[in-house]
């Protein structure tokens, strides 16, 4: 979860030619998950984890749909200072976990840039690994890494063709013969 502070301050828009102001100091409390992600999708019809640029507008929506501070005036969010959205950004993209996944490009189900992620797309792959509905108020990008893990770990390792293990044998059976200085 992340905290931010908004300062009593007046915005000028100058895309919707719209001044917003907060009467006072502002902290709100965001969480990036499922459930943001739900809400915005939801209300722009657009998948929110597309390469494509989203609007100021969509970009505030979704700090909105982030927030779970309850009664929040809707101006509060057009006067976020830009250092805020900076941190708003790296909590967005912070992978919030040490697992590392190396996997090539022509894994099973690897995701690919062309491959449109939505809402109901991680839900399906919540249901098909079990897990349960809960995560979905995790980090989303904690929750994708825990699908990405059981995807890997339910996936039998490819089967290696003879010239491969017998290769494989070669290289053990030389680095043992170093390692004990013997001949064979």
């Amino acid at each position: 979860m992340l905290e931010i502070t908004i300062p009593k301050r007046e915005v000028f828009d100058t895309e919707t030619q719209m001044f917003y102001h907060t009467d006072r100091d502002t902290t709100i409390q965001l969480e990036h998950s499922l459930i943001s992600l739900q809400k915005w999708e939801a209300k722009w019809h657009v998948p929110f984890l597309s390469t494509a640029d989203k609007t100021t507008a969509q970009t505030i929506d979704y700090v909105r749909c982030m927030c779970l501070t309850q009664n929040v005036k809707p101006d509060v969010f057009y006067c976020i200072p830009p250092c805020s959205m900076d941190e708003i950004s790296a909590y967005i993209n912070n992978p919030m976990t040490a697992t590392t996944i190396r996997e090539p490009k022509s894994a099973p189900g690897a995701i690919n840039k062309r491959t449109v992620i939505t809402a109901e797309i991680i839900y399906y792959w919540m249901i098909e690994a079990g897990i349960p509905t809960e995560y979905r108020k995790w980090h989303l990008n904690q929750l994708m890494t825990l699908i990405r893990v059981i995807n890997i770990k339910r996936t039998p390792p490819k089967k290696k063709k003879g010239r491969e293990v017998l290769n494989e044998h070669r290289l053990i059976n030389e680095a043992n013969k170093m390692k004990y200085h013997t001949v064979g």
